[in-house]
């Protein structure tokens, strides 16, 4: 058994969360869980520690979770993406579909350079809809994307086929 398999041993399944006839993949329990955070850790900053990433992208809240840590591993900018509202200077920003609705993300307008090489972290992928909303906003930004890492990967709901042409690397599939 791989650590990436050993892993999953750490993931919480709940029931009908957060309505009826879902399945809920609690990642808190390999937070808490000092040998399991670290191993995610790990793994992840060696997939990128020889890609020279200036910054580590993530989407609020539990992606900054992992988008911090892997910034100071890899001795790159943190810049977190975050809900409509919630950043203090001039933003750019970009609505999205959800299954029921739209939402919009923002990122700070001088938040990279033109050319920086950006990865892109989240906890989660499931349908690819929030994730492809942060690649839009670094294209925007004109920022190069090496790369987008998740602990956990919803393989049944096709989150891969929003994001071809994008590297993908998830510790976890289901």
């Amino acid at each position: 058994m791989t650590r990436k398999d050993k892993l999953k041993n750490f993931i919480r399944d709940i029931a009908d969360f957060p309505k009826p006839g879902i399945l809920f993949r609690d990642i808190t329990t390999l937070l808490k869980n000092k040998v399991a955070l670290k191993s995610a850790l790990d793994i992840l900053t060696a997939e990128y520690k020889k890609k020279k990433i200036d910054a580590v992208v993530a989407v609020e809240a539990r992606g900054f979770i992992f988008g911090g840590a892997l910034a100071y591993r890899l001795k790159a900018g943190f810049i977190p993406v975050r809900k409509k509202g919630k950043l203090p200077a001039e933003t750019e920003a970009v609505t999205y579909s959800l299954e029921y609705g739209t939402d919009t993300l923002e990122v700070h307008r001088d938040a990279i350079k033109p050319g920086d090489k950006v990865l892109i972290v989240d906890d989660l992928l499931a349908t690819g809809g929030t994730v492809g909303a942060v690649a839009d906003l670094m294209k925007k930004l004109r920022g190069k994307i090496v790369g987008m890492a998740f602990l956990i990967e919803l393989s049944d709901l096709k989150g891969r086929d929003r994001l071809k042409g994008y590297s993908i690397f998830s510790l976890i599939k289901y």
